[in-house]
């Protein structure tokens, strides 16, 4: 058999094997966390919004298929000579680890250390850390921040640009994205599947677009689908759960991906509606936004549960 050659845009099957390690990765992690002892098991059991108790599992294998299937586009990306994706990838694989990571100390805490009233959202670690109080969703919000700067830096390494002011806006602004998108997807994990809905919906435009100068984009968009199929079974029949570290992970997956896009405008719509949208967050209930929309509620039911 005849092995494929990669065209110089990285399209031949490349998506098609990011997809595939991801989902792999995310459904074996899961799997081999759900064979662990029964202290570990423990440790992950969590309740959710149903009463029903879900492992954090899902989550930890989400991550893993996260940061897999950027690896697996820089090594595709780097033998398809696609200009700049082995520097996209690099930052996919940095700011899903460094999410994930954060995420998972933040999960483990459980709010262990928030003290006598929990800290919720933004504004409430904020308010924590004004009294002199470290929570562990703060320290999440800075190890995402870090982890963002970075893989807006290298992404921006790999863009030509005019001068140092153009450079550090885009890379800010690159950061800004992944960062975002990392928080809201986390925002959204209030109800089974949909944070991973969400995700699938962003990346199906990145996947079909068919540029050369997309082709980063559109390897990190597959391995979003791939981590999504692996992982929405289970979230949907309320066995596993995403929480903060397969969340936080997904979202800076898709983050990485629209920070790679080759048009500005995207790029900087894609950093105002995070942005906005996890603002928005502190005064309104995402929930009650899209149980009171017809549509919206539909594609959040569909799949679940319903008893």
């Amino acid at each position: 058999m005849t092995r494929p050659t990669p065209t110089s845009d990285g399209s031949c099957c490349g998506p098609a094997i990011v997809a595939a390690a991801s989902a792999i990765t995310t459904a074996a992690v899961s799997a081999a966390l759900g064979r662990a002892g029964s202290r570990l098991r423990r440790r992950l059991e969590r309740t959710n919004f149903h009463g029903r108790a879900v492992s954090l599992r899902g989550g930890v294998g989400a991550a893993a298929g996260a940061a897999a299937a950027g690896a697996c586009a820089g090594r595709l990306l780097y033998d398809a000579n696609v200009p700049a994706g082995a520097n996209v990838a690099i930052a996919a694989v940095t700011a899903t680890t460094a999410a994930g990571a954060a995420g998972l100390v933040d999960d483990l805490d459980a709010g262990a250390h928030d003290g006598d009233a929990p800290a919720k959202g933004l504004r409430g670690h904020l308010a924590a850390l004004r009294r002199g109080h470290v929570t562990t969703g703060a320290l999440k919000v800075a190890g995402i921040g870090a982890g963002a700067l970075v893989a807006g830096g290298l992404i921006t390494r790999g863009r030509t640009q005019a001068g140092a002011l153009t450079a550090v806006a885009d890379a800010a602004a690159n950061a800004v994205v992944i960062a975002s998108w990392a928080n809201l997807h986390n925002l959204l994990d209030l109800r089974p599947g949909r944070a991973l809905k969400a995700a699938v919906l962003t990346a199906v435009p990145l996947l079909v677009d068919r540029r050369p100068s997309a082709a980063a984009g559109r390897a990190l968009a597959a391995g979003t689908l791939g981590v999504a199929g692996a992982a929405l079974p289970e979230d949907l029949g309320e066995t596993t759960m995403l929480g903060d570290t397969g969340a936080n992970a997904v979202g800076a997956l898709v983050g990485t991906a629209l920070a790679a896009h080759p048009r500005v405008g995207v790029r900087v719509a894609a950093a105002l509606a995070g942005t906005g949208l996890v603002l928005a967050s502190e005064r309104v209930s995402f929930t009650r936004v899209i149980e009171g929309n017809r549509f919206l509620s539909a594609v959040d039911r569909c799949g679940r549960r319903t008893s």
